[in-house]
C-alpha cells in the first residue's frame, strides 16, 4: 500500500485567525476567529475521543472516490483506523474525519464518522465512532461501532482524516451567526485561507465544530448502485439527501490546495447520538437562525494512503 507525504506549511496561530477572520466576516452578521487553550473536547457537547487535538498533526487522504464510482470496489478497498495510525507515523493517535463505513462489517454501505482513539503506547484504546445506513423505508439509522458492531475500527473505500496526539493546546475557536454569504463554515474557512497563502503555501487542518442552533443538509449513502454512476448527477440521484435540526457535532477536515496527491480537499461528516441523525454535512438551509462554534488546529503534513490509480473528479462535493 503506497504511502506519499508533503510537508504543508504551518503558519502562527495568530496569523490563521486573521485570515479565517476574514473570510467569517463576509460570510457571517456576527462571527469571532481566536486561538484560545483548548477546552476538553471529550466533554459535552462535542464528545470527542480525547481531550484535544493537538500534538503531531497529519491529515491523511485514504482512498478516494474512485473506488466508490463508478463501481465500488468495497471488495478489496478494506482499511483499518489503527493500521493507518501506524503507516503515517503515529501510533496511538486520537482520529477524527469523515469516510466510508465497511459493509463487511455494518452489512451494507454508510457513512462512517471516525471518532477514535488509537492504541499505542501507555494509550488504550477508545472507540467513539458512529455509522449512519439507510433503511428499507427510505429513513436512516445512526448506529455506534463499538456497540453494535463488535467494536469494529474497519472501513472500507475512503476516508479523510486528521490524527494527532489528543492533546490540549492552542487552537483556533472559529465562531459564525447569522450567515450572509453564500459558503458554508468549511468553505468559507478554506476560501480565505487559500485566497491569502496562495498555492505554493498548501495550509490543512482539522478539528470539530457545532452546528447549535438552526438546521443542515445532509446526506446518506445508500447501499452500492447496482448501474455505475457516471456523473455528478447519477451520485446526487443515488444518494438520500436529509434536512436534520441542531444540535450536530461534526469531524472536519480541509486543506486549501491538491499538492499533487489527486485529494478530496474537503470532507466533514457528523452526528448526534442522542437525536440518532447523522451523515454527510453539505450546508445550513436556515441561514437567519444557522450558529457554529468549531475549534480548528493546523496539519503539519498530509499523508496520501493507497491513492487510486486511476482517477476522476466525480462525487467529491
Amino acid at each position: 500500500m503506497l504511502v506519499e507525504n508533503v510537508a504543508l506549511h504551518v503558519p502562527s496561530m495568530e496569523e490563521l485567525a486573521e485570515v479565517v477572520g476574514v473570510g467569517l466576516k463576509k460570510n457571517y452578521k456576527e462571527w469571532s476567529c481566536s486561538v484560545v487553550d483548548c477546552p476538553d473536547l471529550s466533554k459535552a457537547p462535542f464528545g470527542l475521543a480525547s481531550n484535544g487535538i493537538c500534538g503531531r498533526t497529519r491529515l491523511v487522504d485514504v482512498g478516494g472516490v474512485p473506488n466508490l464510482v463508478p463501481v465500488s470496489q468495497y471488495m478489496e478497498k478494506v482499511y483499518n483506523l489503527q493500521d493507518i495510525s501506524e503507516r503515517v507515523g503515529t501510533p496511538g493517535c486520537f482520529i477524527l474525519g469523515a469516510g466510508a463505513g465497511s459493509k463487511h462489517v455494518v452489512g451494507c454501505n454508510c457513512e462512517l464518522m471516525p471518532n477514535f482513539r488509537c492504541e499505542g503506547g501507555e494509550r488504550e484504546r477508545v472507540n467513539l465512532c458512529h455509522v449512519a445506513r439507510v433503511k428499507s423505508d427510505g429513513g436512516y439509522l445512526l448506529q455506534n461501532y463499538e456497540n453494535d458492531h463488535g467494536s469494529s475500527s474497519e472501513f472500507s473505500l475512503l476516508a479523510n482524516l486528521f490524527c494527532s496526539d489528543g492533546k490540549q493546546g492552542k487552537v483556533l475557536e472559529v465562531r459564525g451567526k447569522c450567515r450572509i454569504g453564500e459558503k458554508d463554515l468549511v468553505g468559507c474557512m478554506r476560501g480565505a485561507l487559500k485566497e491569502h497563502f496562495g498555492p505554493n503555501r498548501p495550509i490543512g487542518m482539522g478539528g470539530t465544530f457545532l452546528v447549535n442552533k438552526g438546521k443542515i443538509k445532509i446526506h446518506v449513502m445508500p447501499d452500492f448502485s447496482e448501474t455505475p454512476l457516471t456523473s455528478d448527477n447519477d451520485v446526487n440521484n443515488w444518494l438520500k439527501f436529509y434536512e436534520v435540526t441542531s444540535p450536530f457535532m461534526c469531524l472536519s477536515t480541509f486543506i486549501t490546495e491538491d499538492c499533487g496527491l489527486d485529494l478530496r480537499v474537503e470532507h466533514t461528516h457528523g452526528y448526534n447520538a442522542n437525536s440518532g441523525v447523522g451523515g454527510h454535512y453539505h450546508y445550513d438551509v436556515t441561514p437567519d437562525e444557522v450558529e457554529y462554534i468549531g475549534y480548528f488546529t493546523p496539519a503539519e503534513f498530509i499523508y496520501r494512503v493507497d491513492r487510486p490509480s486511476t482517477t476522476h473528479n466525480i462525487g467529491r462535493d
